[in-house]
């Protein structure tokens, strides 16, 4: 009996074939979930300037504001801020910088925005206990949160950071008592919440926001030299709109009819 060839089995190339086809199916599926996929890192830089201008659908935020400067300033500096965001802390003598320059020509308004972030479990707390201090006096919610700034690392690495509050709140003349009882009432808690959803309403996600009449500042532009190039230019561009109002209204004005009649002039 002669021996038969023996029949070469397909079962290699059928694999082979099969792990091919898996391969282009797994790089074509990554390709287009990175495709489409949008980028959700998020850093202080880069969502201070994707933030859009205010729109009337934003909430307004807690009225009344914190504010410095004049209420009727042409340019508004607004910022949302968290106490314990270490970039906050490190911009904050920068935005005292800047009202000190500008004072009543600008509207600085300070919104609350504490992150919901495990390290930073005390920012909310540290925001009522700010505003409790301006339930007091509104001056003294700039003193507290100048504490609270100045003092950041301190307090949060202090698992009694309420007794250190008290104390700053004895330190800048505050009835201490009164201060515990605002910072556990709904009063203090309610006011950080209405800057909490205006932040959101301007999709806000990460703190320092700074808006420059409603335009957002990256987080490395946030110096001295760059905002007074932007609240300046900010300014004469008010000047510029009110001059060209100005003459508007002027062009608008009724013309001379004609040349005054003398008093003793008669008709013939």
């Amino acid at each position: 009996m002669k021996n038969e060839p023996k029949k070469s089995s397909n079962l290699p190339s059928i694999i082979i074939i099969g792990v091919l086809i898996a391969a282009i199916g797994g790089a074509y599926y990554l390709y287009n979930s990175a495709k489409q996929k949008p980028n959700n890192t998020n850093t202080a830089a880069n969502n201070s300037a994707a933030v859009k201008t205010p729109t009337t659908s934003a909430p307004v935020g807690v009225q009344p504001p914190n504010l410095l400067g004049s209420a009727t300033a042409v340019v508004t500096v607004e910022e949302f801020a968290d106490f314990q965001c270490g970039a906050c802390a490190s911009v904050h003598p920068v935005m005292k910088e800047l009202q000190g320059i500008y004072g009543s020509r600008i509207r600085f308004i300070f919104r609350h925005y504490p992150l919901a972030l495990p390290a930073h479990d005390k920012a909310y707390d540290a925001a009522v206990a700010a505003e409790a201090a301006g339930m007091q006096d509104r001056n003294k919610f700039w003193a507290m949160q100048d504490q609270l700034f100045t003092n950041q690392q301190t307090w949060t690495a202090n698992p009694n950071y309420r007794e250190l509050w008290a104390e700053y709140a004895q330190k800048i003349g505050l009835d201490v008592e009164r201060f515990r009882s605002d910072m556990a009432g709904t009063a203090a808690k309610e006011r950080v919440n209405q800057d909490m959803a205006r932040g959101r309403g301007m999709n806000v996600d990460s703190t320092p926001t700074l808006l420059v009449n409603g335009k957002g500042i990256p987080l490395q532009s946030i110096n001295i030299a760059n905002l007074r190039q932007v609240v300046d230019a900010e300014i004469q561009n008010a000047i510029k709109v009110q001059q060209t109002q100005q003459g508007a209204n002027t062009s608008k004005a009724p013309a001379n009819a004609g040349a005054a009649v003398p008093a003793n002039a008669t008709n013939n």
